[in-house]
């Protein structure tokens, strides 16, 4: 039977009830849902065939369901389909890119970057049907203009960003997590805010007939679990 309604500190607080499920269907479905995440893939070779908008705000909307603190929800996601801006933001990424390549990155750093067949050349940018930046809002404004505080910022779109990438994939999408250091020119060319940073910046679409990923694997479970019983 459904709890009922309570007052805490003086806000409105609604019954809730998870849908539990046997052990058995808990078992399973959570080993289908690891088996889906792990065949996602990071991909840069993208088609440029149309994704309904309909879509991407489905996805958007899934992401804006993450948990954040104090319930402040401090993000903001920018979709583009337009074929001018999208190319403005390739320029800029790969001015960006040649920067670091060539100067800010150690001989380590492009070593490790090595495998994953990765270069200044940023063209998914303008071939993939959209791109979503991802803000974040390092304080809010009331209607005066005055600052207000976000808490844990960069803890909340972080999750935001990890929900909407499995959206992505869930809906038969693929996409790489692009963050051309620094971010700046997105911020200006997207005529953000001035409480606005770019966080992400991911390429959305189909991948091509011809994509290939990098043979490479994830670390083992004993790797990165560890358990206390």
């Amino acid at each position: 039977m459904a709890g009922k309604e309570k007052m805490i500190n003086g806000y409105k607080h609604i019954p809730y009830r998870n849908k539990g499920f046997i052990a058995e269907e808990m078992s399973s479905r959570s080993e289908d849902f690891y088996q889906f995440l792990d065949s996602r893939r990071s991909v840069r070779h993208f088609s440029d065939n149309v994704v309904p908008e309909e879509v991407i705000n489905n996805i958007l909307k899934s992401a804006a369901t993450a948990p954040s603190g104090a319930h402040k929800q401090p993000w903001k996601f920018c979709a583009i389909s337009n074929a001018k801006l999208k190319s403005e933001i390739r320029e800029a990424a790969e001015k960006e890119e040649q920067e670091n390549y060539n100067n800010r990155m150690s001989e380590r750093w492009l070593k490790d970057l090595a495998p994953l067949g990765t270069d200044t050349n940023k063209e998914f940018l303008e071939i993939a049907p959209w791109l979503i930046v991802v803000f974040k809002e390092v304080y809010n404004l009331d209607e005066n203009g005055e600052k207000l505080t976000n808490y844990y910022v960069n803890e909340s779109v972080g999750i935001a960003c990890g929900m909407l990438i499995s959206a992505i994939h869930n809906a038969g999408l693929v996409t790489l997590t692009h963050t051309p250091s620094p971010m700046n020119f997105l911020a200006e060319l997207l005529e953000r805010p001035k409480n606005e940073r770019a966080y992400l910046l991911l390429p959305v679409g189909y991948s091509s007939e011809d994509a290939v990923v990098p043979d490479i694997h994830r670390k083992s479970l004993e790797e990165v679990i560890q358990y206390y019983t």
